[in-house]
């Protein structure tokens, strides 16, 4: 550990813990900021992230960390950063990436020419586990892959994770449920028994920072006809669920799919979709007509 940081979490640790005022303010902006939900019973979690913060800024009153938080965006992000859950891993759920080769995409090219462009976009994206893992299964699963112009695009509020998805170096937890066989043809060894995605489904996928709370960020993305956003509503209450929903549905094209975690529903959140339930998994599609 480098002296400089070293110093840094000593400071952290010599500043006390937010009063409840102090802690409903902060969290109030992140839901602001976020859709986010944080309080009293993660007060430890945020202590930790708030202390960090203050003591790199070199300041002991929260009175004036908060002051800046709203006056530097560039702190604001950094803040952010530090509170979101980046907790994932290739093939996650598959039985969803199942589902998008055998039904979705049938579908979906029912109504396109070859050659047309099909867009699929990953938020949150983590550090790219997610809109990799869709690369290599459809290379590995859909016949058509090479018959249309497939694009693939990956968000994430915390640009510092889209900044480690770009570089896409994985540790053995992240490529634990990929065989040997996909390991050796779509990764490279590095150091530290760590691997690298090759360079070209690296660049097979496209990433972008984006809040799904805000519908103006939600909108530079473009449309899409499939939508992954699994496992983040999760940490949003009602109200804040209802407008990310309402965001990611002028997102969808007209026809196309919303796929959420196996936790989350669409049924007490939005009455715009049509649930589909495939062999493999029960999805959410935008009417043709809405």
């Amino acid at each position: 550990m480098t002296s400089r940081r070293a110093d840094q979490l000593a400071r952290a640790n010599a500043l006390s813990p937010l009063s409840s005022a102090n802690l409903t303010m902060l969290c109030d902006f992140l839901y602001d900021r976020t859709g986010m939900q944080f309080g009293e019973s993660k007060r430890y979690y945020i202590d930790r992230r708030i202390a960090d913060r203050m003591a790199h800024r070199h300041l002991t009153a929260f009175a004036d960390y908060y002051a800046l938080l709203r006056a530097e965006a560039d702190e604001a992000e950094q803040l952010i950063n530090s509170f979101t859950i980046n907790e994932t891993y290739f093939y996650r759920e598959d039985h969803q990436l199942a589902c998008l080769s055998r039904s979705i995409l049938p579908e979906i090219v029912a109504s396109k020419r070859p050659g047309d462009k099909i867009r699929i976009w990953s938020v949150p994206c983590s550090s790219g586990e997610e809109p990799y893992s869709i690369a290599i299964w459809l290379l590995e699963n859909w016949a058509l892959v090479d018959a249309y112009n497939v694009e693939i695009v990956g968000s994430d509020i915390d640009t510092a994770i889209v900044a480690e998805a770009l570089e896409a170096k994985y540790g053995r937890r992240a490529v634990m449920r990929l065989s040997p066989e996909l390991i050796g043809r779509y990764f490279e060894p590095i150091e530290d028994g760590r691997v690298r995605l090759i360079d070209d489904l690296r660049e097979s996928v496209t990433f972008a920072p984006c809040n799904i709370t805000d519908a103006a960020s939600v909108a530079r993305q473009g449309r899409f006809d499939v939508i992954f956003c699994r496992n983040l509503l999760i940490y949003f209450d009602g109200a804040a669920r209802v407008r990310c929903m309402e965001n990611l549905l002028k997102s969808l094209l007209p026809g196309g799919y919303m796929c959420l975690g196996h936790s989350e529903s669409m049924s007490r959140i939005s009455a715009n979709f049509i649930t589909r339930r495939f062999p493999d998994a029960i999805v959410y599609q935008r009417p043709e007509q809405l």
